[in-house]
């Protein structure tokens, strides 16, 4: 560095500081980047990678932003995972001796960009920490925009999956001991786009916990966080705080105290279940239209939509809390007029809760202050109509809305009514609010009319009458004369600059009113600056107030939500109660109706009971709408416990603690997993945490694998969350396995469904109505035909499928025999589990699947199929 120039080395220093930033280093009205940043900005940026000090042997790589243009360039490179560290002059270079200091004022990451505001409005930018020892974790989530701080400790890794797929982060800490971990491999696969950081092992210890979170909250102690036995909890949330203060984000009081929760606090909703379900996203397309998000969203605020995102991820569990909700959703479907009036006032509601983060962190522009003005006025008459309402919901709401006049007559006695976007121009500050700024003013607004007057008095006085007084911000003022009127010029016209068609001249009185005028410009700004921080500062006492508002006004609009939903789709207030029940009479399934012409979607009824039906095994073919069925039931109870109304004539919901889901087959390429051992794991899943108020929805376990051991496992797994003395949620099991219907006699509480079709000229016709019974068939070749297979091997099917159907399976060396066709077959389908002597059948049978635990029949699986490929070899050896 000793080559460097004195400035260069000054960059250099403060990159030490933060090698894992992309460093802006403002010089004038830009920011620059130097060295290997420039080298990895520049093509990320699309700007030009130029150098400086090019006479060195080896210049140094440089490339620079407008720095009134910073803002979107940091959102490129954030969104591309790169961490920026914004660095600013902190003294007027007119002033310095020397260099001029520059100090880092922020850093901004993908987990922590307050600054922005250009995010997805509609969710939440959690940073999250985590914490690990043994088999435990601790994870906190921040979203430092919103203020939003929600810590817990979990039992495994797998718990510890499920909360970040419920919160998606956008950024991870990490204590650097888990550098080369199975955790951090895990999360890097798992989590996507999101960045991983490591960040050094003493923030994650209980010490700078605690010393972190006293500090931050102005606490004596921690004991009333309530964090006593929940050392991981404690860790993860010292993390993360530790990164915020650490990277000097400013001032940090927007933050909410760490809020403990744990997962049985909410209903679980894993990874698999939000994606079976499509809680967010479409499975095959991956977009938001078509999911259960974007029927239900009918928000008008960010605030809202982010309320709903985080509700829909886990749905509360106090039957207490669910059944206010719906009192207030029933009043707001049932009193339209005041309904429309709030959700009026709540349109164009700015998003408070995110511009108290920029407040707070001093980066508030002049626009957000005017914006949270406007948008409290609107609390008062939000606050009076909820009044009116009789339901505890309203009222609580409502007592969550403090009176903001104070504030909004400040703010609007200073602002201007639109002010603009940046402080740098000034404009913004009202007349009457300082008297010093009253007098800059009328100095500037009467200078305009003195530089007219002297024009028109200079033409006078010299008879040049194309004589011009004008302004650029190289010379200032001045006085140009064409050439052809040169001779005319007076001897105090100093000359200033000589054009190819006329001179440019100064006068000491024109240098003097110059110098008047320009001054006072700067000073008006300046002031202007002073006087609108000072506003900024006055509103940063005011932010727990704001944020207690912002989230009764979340509140409000997802229920405005429910309630406008409910109104358009015809949807009806569920009963909650405590038994194990699920009673749902026209139940319908929310995305598909709406893609289906009105009133053509076929309504169906279930019921589930922990006594008499507790496992309904649902048959019928492809197409007959069973898994269409099992969804819309789990998705019935999810909007049930949100406070939602739902899609049915009737409905009774048990309280469940968690949705489980088994449906579909995919591959997990990425983590060496084939589509059998995918269903297993999530079948084991389901087997291992299941507990008697949960809710199951199995759709073909076995599918992936050969159908005898498909059935098999198909008919463990039913018997097992029947028998068991503590796994014996209520499920949905639709299957193509007609054996499995065998369950019904053998089992009291496993019932027989089947979805009904009709056969009409030799074809079917669906109707998609489930009724008690079991298919006889499946149909699949008439599937086949309605997606347009060749006749020719549709009616080669039905032959192969009558020789299966009699039991005889075809040689694949005598396909002469097994074209002809030509033996008498008896009738009915092949029975698996038929009294054949055979060693697997024997084997089967000795199972006691009262003690068989999921461990158990998965080895009991590799048993039989090694067993039946014996007895294979055996037969082939006779022949």
């Amino acid at each position: 560095m000793s080559d460097l120039t004195p400035m260069l080395r000054q960059y250099m220093s403060i990159k030490e500081e933060y090698p894992d930033c992309v460093l802006f280093f403002r010089m004038g009205d830009f920011y620059e980047m130097f060295f290997d940043d420039a080298r990895e900005a520049a093509p990320i940026l699309e700007i030009a990678l130029t150098t400086r000090d090019k006479n060195r042997e080896n210049p140094v790589p440089m490339c620079g932003i407008p720095y009134h243009a910073a803002e979107s360039y940091i959102e490129k490179l954030v969104n591309r995972g790169r961490k920026v560290a914004v660095c600013e002059q902190v003294e007027d270079p007119s002033q310095a001796k020397g260099i001029v200091r520059r100090e880092v004022i922020r850093v901004v990451t993908p987990g922590l960009s307050a600054a922005l505001g250009k995010f997805n409005a509609a969710e939440n930018n959690y940073l999250c920490g985590v914490s690990h020892k043994d088999d435990r974790f601790g994870a906190a989530f921040l979203d430092f925009s919103t203020g939003v701080f929600q810590i817990t400790e979990l039992s495994d890794l797998g718990e510890l999956m499920d909360q970040l797929a419920g919160r998606n982060p956008q950024e991870v800490v990490l204590s650097e001991d888990e550098e080369n971990s199975p955790l951090a491999d895990r999360l890097s696969r798992t989590l996507g786009g999101a960045l991983v950081n490591f960040t050094d092992n003493s923030r994650f210890g209980t010490d700078r916990a605690v010393s972190v979170l006293t500090e931050v909250y102005d606490l004596a102690g921690i004991e009333g966080l309530g964090l006593g036995g929940h050392p991981l909890a404690l860790t993860a949330a010292g993390g993360v705080l530790s990164y915020v203060v650490d990277y000097k984000l400013g001032d940090v009081t927007h933050l909410s105290l760490p809020r403990l929760y744990l997962p049985t606090d909410f209903m679980i909703i894993d990874e698999v279940t939000g994606k079976n379900l499509e809680l967010f996203r479409t499975v095959y397309e991956g977009r938001r239209t078509g999911s259960l998000l974007s029927v239900m969203d009918r928000t008008t605020t960010s605030m809202g939509a982010r309320l709903l995102k985080r509700t829909l991820a886990q749905p509360m569990i106090d039957r207490r809390e669910i059944e206010r909700r719906h009192d207030l959703v029933q009043e707001l479907v049932e009193r339209q007029e005041k309904t429309d009036e709030l959700v009026s006032l709540l349109a164009d509601m700015a998003d408070l809760e995110r511009i108290a983060g920029r407040v707070s962190t001093r980066i508030a522009n002049p626009r957000d202050v005017a914006a949270l003005a406007s948008s409290l006025g609107r609390i008062g008459p939000i606050r009076r109509i909820l009044e009116g309402f009789e339901s505890v919901t309203a009222a609580s709401l409502a007592g969550d809305l403090d009176d903001f006049s104070p504030l909004i007559r400040r703010i609007v006695s200073t602002l201007v009514e639109s002010p603009p976007h940046t402080l740098r121009d000034g404009g913004l500050i009202k007349d009457g609010v300082d008297e010093e700024l009253d007098e800059l003013r009328e100095i500037s607004r009467t200078g305009k009319q003195w530089i007219i007057d002297l024009e028109k008095s200079e033409r006078r006085r010299t008879g040049i009458n194309s004589l011009k007084v004008r302004f650029n911000k190289v010379f200032g003022y001045y006085i140009e004369v064409s050439n052809t009127n040169l001779q005319m010029v007076p001897e105090d016209y100093i000359r200033k600059q000589t054009l190819v068609s006329a001179e440019r001249f100064i006068t000491p009185e024109l240098k003097e009113f110059e110098a008047k005028v320009l001054g006072a410009q700067d000073r008006i700004t300046a002031l202007e600056y002073d006087i609108f921080v000072k506003l900024r500062e006055e509103v940063r006492d005011w932010i727990p107030m704001i944020q207690k508002g912002a989230g009764s006004l979340a509140a409000l609009d997802m229920l405005l939500s429910f309630a406008v939903v409910a109104r358009e789709h015809d949807f009806i207030r569920p009963i909650m109660t405590d038994k194990r029940e699920i009673d749902i009479t026209g139940g319908r399934h929310p995305m598909v109706e709406g893609f289906l012409p009105s009133g053509s979607f076929v309504p169906n009824d279930v019921h589930l009971d922990a006594e008499h039906e507790q496992l309904l095994i649902i048959t019928g073919p492809n197409m007959a709408g069973k898994s269409t069925i099992i969804r819309q039931v789990a998705l019935i109870v999810l909007m049930a416990h949100t406070g939602s109304f739902v899609p049915a004539e009737k409905a009774t919901i048990g309280i469940v603690d968690r949705i489980f889901s088994r449906v579909g087959a995919s591959d997990s390429i990425a983590r060496g997993q084939s589509t059998f051992m995918v269903e297993m794991v999530e079948t084991a899943n389901i087997l291992n945490n299941a507990t008697e108020r949960s809710l199951v929805i199995l759709d073909e376990i076995g599918r992936g694998t050969s159908t005898f051991d498909g059935v098999s496992i198909a008919w463990a797994v039913a018997e097992y969350l029947h028998d068991s003395d503590t796994h014996t949620p209520l499920t949905l099991f639709a299957t193509h396995y007609h054996e499995l219907t065998e369950l019904a006699v053998l089992k009291e509480r496993i019932k027989n469904y089947t979805i009904s079709v009709r056969e009409w000229n030799g074809r079917i016709i669906f109707v998609h109505k489930m009724q008690p019974g079991s298919a006889s068939h499946s149909y699949g070749i008439e599937v086949a035909r309605l997606a347009g297979l060749p006749s020719r091997v549709l009616a080669r099917a039905r032959e192969i499928l009558q020789d299966l159907e009699e039991g005889e399976l075809l040689r694949l060396d005598d396909p002469e025999s097994a074209a002809a066709g030509s033996r008498p077959h008896p009738s009915g389908q092949l029975d698996l589990l038929s009294a054949v002597t055979s060693p697997v059948v024997e084997r089967l049978r000795r199972i006691d699947v009262n003690t068989l635990t999921p461990l158990d029949a998965l080895s009991t699986l590799d048993e039989l199929i090694r067993l039946s490929a014996q007895v294979d070899a055996e037969d082939e050896s006779k022949k």
